[in-house]
């Protein structure tokens, strides 16, 4: 199985779970965005649902791994905002 695939599958079942149990991503997440927390926790979940998916299908997994270095950049950009300060 392709790298691709296995992290597609394995963002396609963690995205859905900031749903099932926000609480469990809160603790981690809080660290790059203390404001609003369980807000970011459920976009994320969604980005990552819609990543996940992307990787999984061959005609859009190219743009999915473009996004996915985005999403990477937004989540180093914030850790480090929030940590600097």
């Amino acid at each position: 199985m392709a790298a691709t695939t296995i992290l597609g599958a394995s963002l396609a079942v963690v995205g859905p779970l900031h749903y099932v149990a926000p609480e469990k991503f809160e603790s981690f997440t809080a660290t790059a965005f203390p404001d609003d927390t369980r807000t970011w926790v459920l976009r994320h979940g969604a980005i990552e649902t819609g990543l996940g998916l992307g990787l999984l299908v061959p005609a859009t997994r190219k743009l999915a791994l473009a996004g996915l270095v985005a999403y990477g950049a937004h989540l180093g950009y914030h850790a480090y905002r929030t940590l600097a300060s």
